[in-house]
């Protein structure tokens, strides 16, 4: 992988990422493709339409449910879901926070009950690193916990100690994956996470000790689970100058698109969220004017499409009041143009953010989006 800063506006970063499956421009959004599909009939097809870059698929969920061995025989996930651009995969470490109640942690890893039939599993950061590398896909993140963030002081010391040793496993088992001969993929990249909840102290120490293993790139971790914004905004304003200036910062499941334009503000070039996705699919959409929603009444007569000037899909041929007559007909056809709208309206959002950096422009353009969609339609 090479890295290449382009340029640089306040702390904002304008770079280029060099994959084995095509360069990427940075900052970007990553469209969340959980089970190696966006939710809401959008095909890769559309992906490559609306202007997405990356596709993020889960490392867990994919194991459970099709399983990572199949996708290794049919070729890996690039193949299986057709789709030529990078894909970055995440860890499976996530799921030890959310399915915190079907899960046991130990050293070795996390004993998980599947959330689909309650059958056992074990990930450990081995264990990750090769379902990852059946995937193939370009960017393994490395197998961590996910603390609470509010959580007490020494439970968040123990934990993200314990995430620097499987770390430390991962690097070792992703180098030996990587050199084996039937492995699709043996230019898989890796990313390790920073972690330690809201304490400024923990997380600088960690963004220290992972910043030395000399890794692919480097992502947040644990924020968007809990905290204020507030707190998000002290958390990357203290941690990410601790972090490789010369590697790609990425800041997992976050956001809005005002989370969005504040950590690009302080230097994060990678971002996922499943809200576009998400919110299209219960016909909430973004625009430049703020979040509607097309169930409103308001809008059962409105010819006008979400947004005027919008190239999507969604805008170019279909009125508000055709959209919201699909979501009251139950038509999935409704649900399928406003995540096309929604994913169109990220990636749209981050080439405006790399043109505004690149014109070193940014704060005068954060604060006009900002205004724009606070003030609403």
């Amino acid at each position: 992988m090479k890295y290449k800063l382009i340029t640089t506006d306040g702390r904002a970063k304008r770079a280029e990422v060099e994959t084995v499956h095509g360069t990427v421009q940075t900052p970007l959004f990553m469209n969340v493709g959980t089970v190696a599909a966006i939710k809401g009939a959008v095909s890769t097809d559309d992906l490559r339409q609306i202007g997405t870059q990356v596709e993020l698929s889960n490392t867990y969920h994919l194991h459970v449910r099709t399983g990572d061995k199949l996708i290794k025989q049919f070729g890996g996930l690039h193949k299986f879901m057709n789709w030529d651009r990078p894909i970055l995969t995440d860890s499976g470490g996530f799921q030890v926070f959310s399915l915190a109640g079907l899960r046991k942690i130990k050293e070795e890893g996390v004993y998980f009950q599947s959330h689909i039939d309650g059958h056992k599993i074990f990930m450990g950061p081995e264990e990750s690193m090769q379902i990852q590398s059946n995937l193939a896909s370009t960017i393994a993140m490395a197998f961590d916990e996910c603390p609470p963030s509010h959580a007490e002081r020494a439970y968040i010391q123990n934990s993200v100690e314990r995430t620097t040793r499987w770390l430390e496993r991962c690097k070792k088992e992703m180098a030996r994956l990587n050199s084996l001969p039937d492995t699709i993929n043996k230019e898989q990249l890796l990313f390790g996470i920073n972690q330690g909840g809201v304490i400024d102290e923990i997380r600088i120490a960690h963004a220290k000790t992972i910043a030395d293993m000399d890794l692919d790139g480097y992502a947040i971790g644990g924020l968007a689970v809990g905290e204020t914004h507030e707190e998000m905004y002290h958390i990357l304003d203290v941690t990410v100058p601790h972090l490789p200036q010369n590697k790609p910062t990425y800041l997992m499941g976050v956001g809005t698109p005002a989370n969005i334009l504040e950590a690009v503000d302080r230097g994060v070039d990678f971002f996922d969220c499943v809200y576009p996705s998400r919110n299209g699919r219960h016909s909430h959409v973004y625009t430049n004017h703020g979040k509607l929603n097309l169930l409103n009444q308001k809008y059962e007569l409105d010819p006008r499409p979400i947004e005027e000037g919008c190239q999507c899909p969604a805008c170019r041929s279909y009125s508000r009041a055709y959209i919201r007559h699909l979501f009251k007909a139950k038509e999935m056809l409704g649900m399928r143009l406003c995540v096309l709208h929604n994913l169109y309206f990220y990636n749209t959002m981050m080439t405006e953010i790399r043109e505004a950096i690149e014109q070193h422009r940014y704060a005068a353009y954060k604060a006009e989006k900002l205004a724009g969609m606070e003030a609403g339609e």
